[in-house]
């Protein structure tokens, strides 16, 4: 059976790391897998990506411009990566998904839930992972840790209130979605971690 498992967290929170060890892990155990991230891993979403690295203001573009963008790369990947694979029956691990929507253009620009959901649900066709994986830590830890690849420079910029509220945006999704949400301290170390998300992952390996 196909598993979609997604990562969400912060930046600095160590997911895409995770993701990529997530995996591996589950490659030598015999699984196809394909992992992909957001934005990216389409063309359009690749080149949205290289288009934040870029040096701009963060006032370039409006909140609802940025959803939207956001919004059009994930609909890309959605129906020519992701919904192919899973109905191959390999397992897609994603690096952001929806959730990120809902905590960075929700709960840190302020836009609209109601309507970023409805959008999500247009983008994704209605996909939704199995199981999120968030790893939640500080905000002044995050950012220490600097970029986590995302190369997302115009949230990188942002302050520390903005960041805040991305996180407690994602605890708050975690809470209202306990049945596929789960969060994890990312302030614990990098074995520790890898052990409770393969906990997590194991009972879906081994469902019917």
């Amino acid at each position: 059976m196909a598993i979609f498992i997604s990562f969400e967290g912060g930046d600095g929170s160590g997911k895409s790391t995770h993701a990529r060890t997530l995996a591996n892990r589950l490659k030598l155990e015999g699984l196809d897998v394909k992992l992909v991230r957001e934005p990216g891993s389409t063309p359009l979403g690749q080149y949205l990506r290289e288009w934040l690295k870029q040096e701009r203001d963060t006032d370039d573009i409006s909140p609802t411009t940025e959803l939207l963008l956001f919004s059009a790369a994930r609909a890309e990947l959605v129906e020519k990566v992701v919904a192919p694979a899973l109905e191959k029956g390999t397992t897609v691990i994603s690096d952001r998904f929806t959730g990120s929507t809902l905590a960075y253009q929700g709960y840190g620009r302020g836009l609209s839930i109601g309507t970023i959901n409805e959008i999500n649900k247009t983008s994704t066709s209605g996909l939704i992972p199995d199981l999120t994986i968030l790893l939640d830590c500080p905000v002044e830890i995050g950012l220490a840790r600097g970029n986590d690849g995302q190369g997302q420079r115009r949230f990188e910029e942002e302050s520390f209130h903005f960041h805040e509220r991305v996180r407690q945006g994602y605890l708050k999704l975690a809470n209202a979605h306990s049945d596929r949400w789960h969060t994890i301290d990312s302030t614990l170390s990098v074995p520790k971690i890898e052990e409770f998300v393969w906990a997590l992952v194991t009972p879906y390996l081994t469902a019917d």
